[in-house]
């Protein structure tokens, strides 16, 4: 049987590489193309049918944020919006949507991921999935050094490792996640990283341990856009 699916587009951060654009405005409020640069993980979410979708945004520009999105009644589908206080990491951000999910299942992207294929598909095949599944999106990249790499066997995530100076493959983790609601008992777990935040990479190392992780590899581009080089880059791929 199907579950349903929620959207999260974690959108918080200071966006402390792209000062001073954004000392004035939230980083996913920028330009991406023609459009603000959240309009885009949005977009893929409505069009693989995820009609309820939370956005997790921090403080200061949480305003800017509902006058751009409003309720969702013009885009086909219904936004619920979260604060994070501070910037405590991607997990701990995540764990602010538990009330939101209720029993359903997630999927989640970082608001700076910009990229070409739909994930439609992917979706679906998350919404069949077994109990305590978990899917991540992969891309093949020049330079997975920069990335957590994962090593993958027939159908399934056997490693994950962050920044690997030798990686055993050229797939790169982004950030596009898909859970079940347990994933709230595993953020629960969880203690700060060494950067003293709750790291999305411990959530997914835990499944994979598991042996639930199952994935999808991008074909089409795919970029984040948090630094000005990736921002002009991902201008260039979307306007391309």
């Amino acid at each position: 049987m199907a579950h349903t699916v929620k959207g999260i587009v974690l959108a918080g951060g200071t966006g402390s590489r792209l000062f001073p654009l954004t000392r004035v405005t939230n980083k996913h409020l920028l330009p991406v193309g023609r459009k603000p640069m959240i309009f885009h993980p949005i977009e893929k979410l409505i069009e693989a049918g995820v009609q309820d979708i939370l956005i997790v945004t921090g403080t200061e520009h949480m305003g800017a944020v509902v006058g751009l999105l409003g309720s969702g009644k013009d885009y086909g589908c219904r936004f619920t919006y979260k604060v994070q206080d501070e910037a405590g990491g991607i997990a701990q951000a995540l764990g602010l949507a538990r009330n939101f999910v209720g029993s359903d299942r997630m999927c989640v992207i970082l608001g700076d991921n910009i990229f070409e294929d739909p994930i439609t598909d992917a979706v679906r095949d998350f919404s069949e999935a077994p109990a305590g599944s978990t899917r991540l999106m992969l891309k093949p990249v020049d330079d997975p050094q920069r990335f957590g790499v994962a090593t993958v066997e027939g159908d399934r995530i056997t490693r994950i490792v962050e920044k690997p100076k030798e990686p055993e493959s050229n797939l790169a983790v982004i950030g596009v996640y898909m859970y079940d609601n347990g994933v709230f008992d595993v953020i629960s777990t969880l203690r700060p990283s060494g950067r003293g935040e709750l790291e999305i990479s411990d959530v997914n190392q835990h499944y994979v341990e598991q042996g639930m992780v199952s994935y999808s590899v991008l074909s089409g581009w795919w970029t984040d856009a948090g630094t000005f080089e990736s921002l002009a880059q991902a201008n260039r791929l979307v306007g391309e």
